[in-house]
């Protein structure tokens, strides 16, 4: 196994010890990379902060994408307790309740705009501000799904929202890769997360993956 030791990481998008987000930070943790964390709010804070704490995280700290000056001491901390980042893993998307459920034709476009705010934009910004802490390279992933591809039932407006998603991983690659800066985007398949639970008819998801790929 690779090691990771000296590594320095920022985590977004833990909810539970179910999160995605939760078993790389573990995984990363094991190879020993050093971890800040992240919560989304007071309620999140009491399911995020014991986990954080497991890990050993160098920084537990807030950030709501859509507050500005929440990414901007966040980074700042970054700044003051490491003085670099070598790592980046954007787990997070939101769309609301009534356009995700719905048809897309239909949704609204403010909830569109929310949705590809916190989804999309929020990785560029989360580039924007690590770009300068990765003098010696560093990588940034996000995470998609199929539907971004190909249409899938009940997936509705996040389908074109990772779709964007994935065109900016390309376009911050080009950008960032003369840095020795990689961009990623991860497609784990269906997983039961709290994430995914948002997704209607989710579980049928899980048994068509189940019986396409046993």
């Amino acid at each position: 196994m690779p090691s990771l030791a000296g590594k320095k990481g920022l985590i977004v998008g833990i909810a539970n010890a179910h999160s995605i987000a939760y078993g790389c930070a573990e995984v990363i943790r094991e190879l020993g990379g050093s971890l800040a964390v992240t919560y989304l709010n007071d309620k999140a804070e009491h399911f995020v902060r014991p986990l954080a704490e497991q890990l050993q995280a160098d920084i537990i700290a807030p950030l709501d994408v859509q507050q500005p000056q929440q990414l901007d001491a966040l980074f700042a901390q970054i700044t003051q307790r490491w003085g670099k980042l070598d790592f980046l893993l954007h787990a997070i998307a939101f769309a609301p309740a009534a356009d995700l459920h719905g048809r897309v034709i239909d949704c609204s476009a403010a909830g569109f705009a929310q949705a590809m705010d916190v989804s999309c934009h929020s990785f560029i910004r989360l580039a924007k501000a690590a770009e300068p802490l990765m003098k010696d390279g560093g990588a940034l992933a996000t995470m998609t799904y199929y539907g971004a591809q190909k249409v899938i039932p009940h997936y509705g407006m996040m389908g074109p929202v990772k779709a964007a998603l994935e065109s900016t991983v390309r376009y911050l690659a080009d950008e960032l890769g003369p840095k020795g800066i990689r961009v990623h985007a991860v497609s784990p398949g269906p997983i039961m997360t709290r994430a995914a639970s948002g997704i209607g008819e989710f579980e049928s998801l899980l048994d068509e993956a189940a019986r396409r790929a046993p």
